[in-house]
C-alpha cells in the first residue's frame, strides 16, 4: 500500500525512535480493539434496529471474527512475500472501508458485509504487528514494546465503550455513529505507515542489507547493529539452508505451544465479556441499556489497569510465571462467577467484581504474554507464516465462542457457561506449568536455537 520509507536514518542510535515506531504500528491494535468491542455498545441498539433474533445478533457479532480469520490466513504469506509494514497500510484501508460500510447499511447483510472487510483487516494486523515490533526491538525491551501493542487493544476497546455510552442517549440510530467512529484512527494508521521503516529482519532476508543495517543502527546504535546484524544473516543463512519448512520436526513443538496458547485464550472466554457483556448485564441482571453499556467502562478500565501491569512485569517477572498466576486468578473467579449466577437472585455488585477480576488477570496474562509468545517463538525465514497458523487458530475458537455465547446462554444458563471457561481457564494453567519454556530477555535467534532450529543437518 505505502511506497518506501521515508524516514531519515542518522546512524546513531535514538532512545525513542522504537517506541515512535511501535507506536505507530500499534494503532493497528488501537483499531482492532476498537472494531471488535463496539459490538458491545452497538449490538443493543442494532438488534432493536433490524429485529435481530439469537442468533441473528450472534452471526452480526461474528461478521468481524470470521473476516479475521481469512485475514489472519493471508497474513502470513503476504506479509513474508510483501514485508509487514506494506501489509499493516493495507491494513489501514480496509479498516476504512469497513467503518464507513458498518455505518450506512440499510439491511443486516450489508452490516455484516462491511464487519467482514474489516475482519480481514484485523487478522491481518493482529498478526503482522507484534511480529513487526518483536522484530524491530531489542531483547530486553521487546517483552514490554509487544504488549504495548496489547496496551493499544485494550485501549481501543475502551474508547469504544465509552463513545458507545456517551452516543446512546442520541437514540436508537446512534449505532451508525458507533461503527463510523473506526475512521479516524484508520486514516491515522495509513498516514503514519509512511513514516516507519520496514522490519530489518524482513529486508535482511530479502537482500536488502544497507537499509536493514540502517534501521538497526537507529534502534541499538552502530556498534550493536554490527552485531545483531551478523547474528540475522546467520540465523536466516541456516535456516535456509536447514530448508525449514512449517511442516519441519524441528517447528513442531513451537508451533503446536502457539496455537494451544491462542486457543486457550480464546476458550477461556474473555470475548464473552468484551462482546456480550452489555446484554448479560441487560437481560440477565435486569439492568436498563444506558446502565448496562455504562457497565462496561469499569471492565475497560480495568483491562487498561492489567496490560499497563503486564507492561511493567513482562521483561521483568517473566512470561511463564505471568501466565501461571493470572491464569489461577481467572479460574476462580470464573467458578465464583458461575456459583453467584447459580443464585436465584444474584448480586449486581459481587457479579461485577468476579468480572473485573477476571478481566484483569486476563489483561495481566493471557491477553498480553499470547501475542508475545507467537511473535518471538519462530525463526525469521516462517515467521509470518507460522504465527498466521496460530493466529488463524486464535481466531476460529473466538469466532466460535463469539456465535456460540447467546446460546450456550439460553440452553445451560449463566452458572454452567462460566463453570465451563473457569474449567478451560485451569487448563490453561496446566499447560503452561508443563509445557511453556521462558523467553524472556533472550534474542529472537537465541529462542530459535532452544528449538534446535538453527543446527546444521
Amino acid at each position: 500500500m505505502a511506497g518506501r520509507t521515508v524516514v531519515v536514518y542518522a546512524g546513531a542510535r535514538d532512545p525513542s525512535y522504537v517506541v515512535k515506531v511501535t507506536a505507530v504500528a500499534a494503532l493497528s491494535g488501537l483499531l482492532f480493539g476498537f472494531d471488535t468491542a463496539v459490538v458491545n455498545g452497538g449490538l443493543l441498539l442494532l438488534r432493536n434496529q433490524f429485529h435481530l433474533t439469537n442468533l441473528q445478533a450472534e452471526t452480526a457479532a461474528g461478521a468481524l471474527i470470521a473476516g479475521a480469520i481469512f485475514g489472519a490466513a493471508a497474513a502470513g504469506w503476504s506479509g513474508d512475500r510483501y514485508g509487514r509494514r506494506k501489509m499493516l497500510g493495507w491494513t489501514a484501508f480496509l479498516f476504512a472501508v469497513s467503518s464507513v460500510g458498518a455505518a450506512l447499511p440499510t439491511n443486516i447483510l450489508q452490516f455484516e458485509a462491511a464487519r467482514f472487510i474489516g475482519g480481514v483487516g484485523i487478522g491481518i494486523g493482529s498478526t503482522l504487528a507484534p511480529i513487526y515490533i518483536s522484530e524491530i526491538a531489542a531483547p530486553s525491551i521487546r517483552g514490554r514494546l509487544v504488549a504495548l501493542n496489547q496496551l493499544a487493544v485494550v485501549l481501543g476497546i475502551l474508547g469504544s465503550y465509552f463513545l458507545c455510552w456517551q452516543l446512546a442517549r442520541f437514540g436508537p440510530g446512534s449505532w451508525r455513529w458507533m461503527f463510523g467512529a473506526g475512521l479516524v484512527p484508520a486514516i491515522a494508521l495509513f498516514a503514519g505507515v509512511f513514516f516507519i521503516p520496514e522490519s530489518p529482519r524482513w529486508l535482511t532476508r530479502m537482500g536488502r542489507a544497507a537499509e536493514a543495517q540502517k534501521v538497526l543502527a537507529n534502534v541499538a546504535g552502530s556498534a550493536e547493529a554490527s552485531r545483531e546484524f551478523r547474528e540475522i544473516q546467520t540465523s536466516i543463512q541456516q535456516e535456509q539452508y536447514s530448508r525449514l519448512q512449517l511442516r519441519s520436526p524441528e517447528l513442531r513443538k513451537p508451533l503446536l505451544i502457539a496455537i494451544t496458547l491462542a486457543m486457550l485464550q480464546q476458550i477461556t472466554g474473555i470475548n464473552t465479556v468484551l462482546y456480550y457483556s452489555a446484554i448479560l448485564f441487560s437481560e440477565h441482571m435486569r439492568q436498563q441499556t444506558s446502565s448496562a453499556i455504562g457497565a462496561n467502562i469499569a471492565i475497560g478500565l480495568v483491562n487498561v489497569a492489567g496490560t499497563v501491569l503486564a507492561l511493567l512485569w513482562l521483561d521483568h517477572i517473566g512470561r511463564r510465571l505471568l501466565l501461571l498466576w493470572t491464569s489461577a486468578g481467572m479460574a476462580f473467579s470464573l467458578f465464583v462467577l458461575a456459583g453467584l449466577f447459580a443464585l436465584h437472585h444474584p448480586s449486581f455488585v459481587l457479579v461485577t467484581v468476579s468480572v473485573l477480576v477476571y478481566v484483569m488477570c486476563f489483561a495481566i496474562g493471557l491477553g498480553p504474554v499470547t501475542w508475545v509468545y507467537i511473535s518471538e517463538i519462530f525463526p525469521s525465514t516462517v515467521r509470518g507464516r507460522a504465527a498466521s497458523v496460530a493466529i488463524v487458530a486464535l481466531w476460529i475458537v473466538c469466532f466460535l465462542v463469539t456465535t456460540t455465547f447467546l446460546s450456550l446462554l439460553h440452553s445451560v444458563g449463566p452458572s454452567g457457561t462460566f463453570a465451563f471457561y473457569a474449567a478451560m481457564s485451569v487448563g490453561t494453567f496446566v499447560f503452561v506449568y508443563h509445557e511453556l519454556p521462558e523467553t524472556r530477555n533472550k534474542s529472537l535467534e537465541e529462542i530459535g536455537m532452544q528449538w534446535g532450529l538453527h543446527r546444521e543437518k
